[in-house]
């Protein structure tokens, strides 16, 4: 009868339960992100150096042909390095169509050129020193890219190559933070870089925040993972990067507006730093966005009639859900 008799546990101690679930800690949501694998560095870095040596005869032929093939191909070149090194481009907003467009962006990596490159069909404005980095200078002069030193006794001279190329209907990404940062603000804009702005049709201010590594929402410690700044060395950085995998860049496009809708360039250039630091700082924030006006307090303070447009009724591109 004694076998019939159910069994009891064996236990040394009353059950005890928690009302913490089970898995890591919270703390440990926050550590150091993974490295990633050197295997994947290696075989992106060789693919990068493939597509460039098959792009750079392709390029060169079509520079030397007239029509817009050279602008289509180098979007083109720029999307697929996107794809390549494992960077996501979403873009939110509208691309403006009424070229020659002058695009004002916020600059804190070399990711930069990659990311706007394969969304805007558009030429560069670097500083001279770009062209002295090995690959990047390859990757800027597939582009297109228009060099400018800092000296002032040459100021006058690029200003007016700028200008010639507006004018020969090519649009130009401009960085008017005159410098790179860490990621984590909007530098004050420098109203000198908008002094070509009359010779375009359109301006849209444009927000360019990394929002995303290993597949979740990038922190504050993360900006370093993207910017490139300082005395950063660019080998030891576009390793690290490489190593990386679920990189995302968020391009969030503002609303267009004519140049001569502002009352002067001092006027136009910090309501263009307005609109971008704000969209940046959204974005850091992994918040829903949407484009913003440059017009909305300039044509108040100038005491403009109500009702301009803020892009002038100008056509655009939908790519609210584009990816690359």
């Amino acid at each position: 009868m004694d076998s019939l008799q159910p069994r009891r546990l064996k236990r040394k101690g009353p059950l005890r339960f928690t009302r913490r679930r089970p898995g890591p800690k919270l703390g440990e949501l926050f550590a150091d992100r993974p490295q990633g694998g050197q295997l994947r560095a290696v075989r992106r870095l060789a693919l990068v150096l493939l597509w460039s040596l098959l792009a750079l005869p392709v390029q060169a032929v079509l520079l030397a042909l007239p029509g817009r093939a050279k602008a289509r191909f180098a979007r083109v070149y720029h999307r697929v390095l996107c794809r390549l090194i494992g960077l996501k481009v979403q873009v939110v907003g509208e691309l403006c169509q009424d070229r020659p467009v002058l695009y004002v962006a916020n600059h804190s990596s070399w990711l930069d050129i990659l990311a706007l490159g394969g969304v805007l069909e558009a030429r560069f404005v670097a500083k001279s020193e770009v062209d002295d980095y090995p690959l990047v200078n390859i990757i800027a002069r597939l582009g297109r890219t228009v060099f400018v030193s800092r000296s002032r006794g040459t100021t006058g001279r690029e200003a007016d190559a700028m200008k010639a190329v507006m004018q020969g209907g090519d649009s130009l990404i401009l960085f008017p933070e005159g410098t790179s940062n860490d990621g984590t603000r909007v530098l004050p804009f420098r109203s000198a870089f908008l002094g070509v702005a009359r010779e375009a049709r359109q301006v849209q201010p444009i927000s360019v925040v990394y929002d995303r590594i290993g597949g979740m929402p990038a922190l504050r410690r993360d900006r370093p993972s993207f910017a490139w700044y300082g005395d950063m060395e660019l080998g030891s950085h576009s390793w690290q990067l490489l190593r990386r995998k679920g990189a995302r860049v968020t391009v969030l496009l503002h609303l267009p507006f004519a140049p001569e809708a502002m009352p002067d360039r001092k006027v136009m250039t910090r309501e263009c730093a307005r609109v971008v630091s704000a969209g940046a700082a959204e974005l850091r924030q992994n918040r829903p966005v949407q484009p913003l006006s440059a017009l909305v307090l300039a044509v108040a303070q100038a005491g403009a009639p109500h009702g301009a447009g803020p892009a002038g009724g100008i056509p655009g591109t939908p790519l609210s859900s584009q990816h690359a």
